[in-house]
C-alpha cells in the first residue's frame, strides 16, 4: 500500500475512532455516566484522539506539498537535461555527418553524461522520472557509440543513422509528462537557454 494512502487511512481511522465514541457517549448513558466517573481517563484520550487526528492531517498535507515541490524540481532537471541532449546529439551528429568539431561533440557528450549522473539520484524514485532517465542513458549509448565509431574509423565520417534521432525523439516523448508540471514561461526560459548555447 502507498505511504500517501496508508496515512489517510490512519488519519480516516482516527476520525471514525473518535465519531464513534463521541455517537456512543451521546447516546448510552451507561457510557456517559463511565466517561464522566473518570474525568482524567476522558481528558487524556480525547486529547489524544485530537493531537492523533491533528498530526496525521498535517503531515499528509505536508506530504502532498512536499510531493508537488519535488516533482516541479524534477521536471525542471529534466528540462535542462533535454535541453543539453539536443546540444550533445547535435554536435555529434554533425561530426558524424561530416561537418562537426570532435572537441565540441566531446565536450557536449561530457556534459551530457555528468548531468545524467549529477541527475539519476532525483529521477530514480518516481516512476515516469525512471522513464524518463532510462531514455537519457540510453541516447548517453548511442552517442559514445557514434563517438567511438568516429574513433575507430577517424579519415571518413561514419554514417549518420536514424538512431541518434529517434533516441533524441524517445528522450523528448519521455519528459513530456515531466514537463507539463512546469509552466510555459519555465520551459521558455530553458529552452531559450538551450538556443542561446548552442548559438
Amino acid at each position: 500500500m502507498p505511504t500517501r494512502l496508508l496515512g489517510w487511512s490512519a488519519a480516516l481511522l482516527a476520525t471514525v475512532i473518535t465519531l464513534a465514541i463521541v455517537v456512543g457517549e451521546l447516546t448510552d448513558a451507561g457510557q456517559r455516566r463511565w466517561w464522566a466517573a473518570r474525568p482524567l481517563t476522558t481528558d487524556t484520550v480525547s486529547g489524544l484522539l485530537v493531537l492523533l487526528i491533528t498530526v496525521l492531517v498535517v503531515n499528509q498535507l505536508l506530504n502532498r506539498r512536499q510531493s508537488r515541490q519535488r516533482g516541479h524540481a524534477v521536471a525542471a532537471q529534466a528540462a535542462i537535461m533535454v535541453a543539453q541532449a539536443a546540444r550533445s546529439a547535435t554536435a555529434v551528429s554533425a561530426l558524424t555527418g561530416g561537418s562537426g568539431d570532435r572537441d565540441a561533440a566531446s565536450d557536449g557528450f561530457r556534459t551530457y553524461m555528468l548531468m545524467l549522473l549529477t541527475g539519476a539520484p532525483v529521477l530514480i524514485d518516481d516512476p515516469v522520472a525512471r522513464r524518463f532517465l532510462e531514455q537519457a542513458q540510453y541516447l548517453g549509448g548511442v552517442m559514445a557509440r557514434q563517438l567511438a565509431a568516429m574513433d575507430r574509423s577517424p579519415d571518413g565520417p561514419a554514417a549518420p543513422g536514424d538512431g541518434l534521432d529517434g533516441a533524441v525523439r524517445q528522450l523528448q516523448s519521455a519528459a513530456a509528462p515531466l514537463l507539463q508540471l512546469l509552466s510555459p514561461q519555465v520551459r521558455d526560459a530553458i529552452q531559450g537557454i538551450g538556443r542561446t548555447a548552442e548559438e
